[in-house]
């Protein structure tokens, strides 16, 4: 069943996240911060360190510019190696933490001066991904937070495992 889009709904979700990635990066010491169950994996850190820079160069800017100019290119991300680029990991967890939630109160007044008259149907067309309206980018705001803390839980669960050593966390349930 499709619904309208709630975007005061999603401002509001957008608007809590800050104070929900703070509580998650207050479980972890330093170390575990930066712990990686592999080399192809993100540590929590990096998660934290992505989610500042989103904060700063995507969805908002992506959103602005389609509804300025949905003709104009948007600008190139470079995502691929970006955690080793910026030295993500090298970086302080609770200055990530503050410039997220800063960027976040930032985008997050704009957001309030933009609507509720923004039109959100407007769309750009992605070469990969073809028409994406405005809306379709202010819920993806939202869901990509969700997915990198489902992310974040991930790696606080294999953290779990990994510090049990023989005893197993099958207790707690399956992942």
């Amino acid at each position: 069943m499709s619904h309208a889009l709630d975007a005061d709904a999603i401002r509001d979700r957008l608007a809590r996240f800050p104070s929900v990635l703070r509580a998650a990066g207050r479980v972890v010491d330093p170390a575990d911060a930066r712990w990686k169950p592999g080399p192809e994996h993100w540590s929590i850190l990096e998660i934290c360190c992505h989610l500042r820079d989103e904060e700063r160069e995507d969805f908002r800017v992506r959103i602005e510019s389609t509804l300025a100019d949905p003709a104009k290119e948007w600008p190139k991300l470079g995502l691929e190696g970006i955690a080793e680029k910026r030295g993500y990991n090298g970086q302080d967890l609770a200055d990530a933490l503050d410039a997220f939630a800063d960027a976040r109160a930032a985008n997050i007044s704009w957001l309030d001066d933009l609507h509720p008259g923004a039109p959100w149907t407007q769309e750009y067309v992605h070469p990969k991904f073809g028409s994406i309206s405005a809306g379709a980018l202010l819920a993806s705001w939202a869901a990509h937070d969700a997915l990198h803390l489902r992310q974040i839980a991930k790696r606080l669960h294999q953290l779990a495992v990994r510090d049990g050593g023989p005893h197993p966390t099958t207790y707690a349930g399956e992942w």
